[in-house]
């Protein structure tokens, strides 16, 4: 049974990079053929975008902006290339977003996933994820098909009906929540059922607590995870040595500072921003809104892509106060503003029965606390005290807003 899925998992960094941005030109000018995308990078050179300084002058798109892309300009926001007649699904996310699925093999780098956790051709595989409407079923589907599984195509709730099935068919592995496997485990054990032919699952779609984790292990299943989203796929996922999710070879992923399109600093929680090679939906940075930070060197198991801590909460902390939003990305622009300013937080509360805010900014310069003032006045329309705090004091979890307002 090899260790790995293909040699592009275990290939040299630095010709990861060079094959990757090199690929990257023809995919930028790919994605301006189609509408959306042509005028939301209006005035690109896709021939200058050929390393990862440069690919970060691009503008984000976050993914909660695709839902009024699409409003407006039916049915794919102008993001998709090629009719959507030529596809092969038509699928719905919750938001709403709509997602074409093109007619590549494994579209979203699902195999690669699978294989790390011991998926091998000819295992039949229980999927459990949706298959109305929603992308998730589809993208550990095809890239079971990938692998040459066969798939039991359970999909969600009928739980009666879905042990009968894995008790006759004897799936070896599951794809699903962790918590519905623990309900499939629980419901089995209550009818008598035997389906302990299940030993290994990916699961995906919600938190893996360590506690869970330790009783799918402990109850016979070997149970490690993938981080995914519908318009990108799979963007990492754990290996047996389960340090980290290890980035995908089907995309490059950048941690930036939450609100900004700025790379974060190794190790510092920020927000995910995926670029993928899709030929028929390109994403090109995408804000996915989720937070997670990278891990210095390479995975134990020897595959050599960068490794994100994995998913660590929302970076969309928009906060209303007195009646205004407030968003994180109008504390990066403070921050553009006056580059000798660390990290920020925005800390919202009340007092007096009215709202308040206060920007703690890392900065050992008092002298610019007045100007700093007016800037966070002027950008957010809202009066707010400023404090400045040593550098490193303030919590590295990717918060640019705490909202402390007490509800109810």
């Amino acid at each position: 049974m090899p260790d790995h899925y293909d040699a592009l998992e275990t290939r040299d960094p630095a010709q990861r990079e060079k094959d990757q941005f090199g690929k990257l030109p023809e995919v930028i000018a790919n994605a301006m053929k189609a509408p959306g995308w042509s005028a939301h990078l209006k005035g690109i050179d896709p021939k200058a975008v050929i390393s990862r300084e440069a690919l970060a002058k691009l503008p984000v798109l976050p993914k909660s902006a695709i839902p009024a892309l699409q409003k407006a300009s039916p049915p794919f926001g102008g993001l998709n290339v090629g009719a959507p007649g030529k596809v092969k699904r038509l699928q719905m996310s919750p938001g709403p977003i709509f997602e074409p699925e093109g007619h590549e093999k494994d579209f979203a780098g699902a195999a690669r996933a699978l294989s790390a956790a011991g998926f091998r051709a000819g295992d039949i595989i229980h999927n459990s994820f949706s298959y109305h409407l929603t992308p998730g079923a589809y993208i550990l589907e095809e890239g079971a098909f990938a692998l040459g599984c066969a798939v039991v195509p359970g999909g969600v709730g009928n739980t009666e009906q879905q042990i009968e099935a894995i008790a006759h068919l004897k799936p070896s592995g599951y794809v699903g929540t962790p918590d519905f496997l623990k309900v499939l485990l629980d419901t089995a054990e209550k009818l008598g059922r035997d389906i302990t032919s299940i030993k290994r699952a990916l699961v995906s779609g919600a938190a893996l607590p360590p506690s869970l984790r330790e009783e799918l292990n402990r109850r016979g299943v070997a149970t490690l995870q993938c981080y995914a989203v519908a318009e990108a796929g799979v963007i990492a996922y754990e290996s047996p040595a389960r340090e980290g999710l290890i980035v995908n070879e089907s995309l490059i992923v950048e941690i930036v500072q939450p609100g900004g399109g700025e790379p974060a600093a190794e190790g510092e929680v920020g927000e995910v921003v995926v670029t993928t090679f899709n030929p028929v939906y390109p994403m090109i940075r995408l804000g996915t809104g989720d937070l997670s930070a990278l891990l210095p060197g390479i995975s134990p198991c020897g595959r050599t892509n960068m490794r994100i801590k994995g998913w660590m909460g929302r970076a969309d902390q928009t906060a209303k106060i007195k009646g205004m939003f407030v968003h994180p990305m109008q504390l990066a622009e403070i921050a553009r503003r006056h580059p000798q300013l660390g990290k920020l937080r925005l800390v919202v509360d009340r007092a007096n029965e009215q709202d308040r805010m206060t920007l703690l900014a890392e900065c050992s310069d008092a002298s610019l606390q007045s100007a700093v003032a007016e800037t966070l006045q002027a950008v957010t329309k809202l009066k707010g005290a400023v404090t400045f705090v040593a550098a490193g004091s303030l919590p590295n979890d990717g918060k640019a807003i705490a909202d402390e307002r007490k509800i109810g």
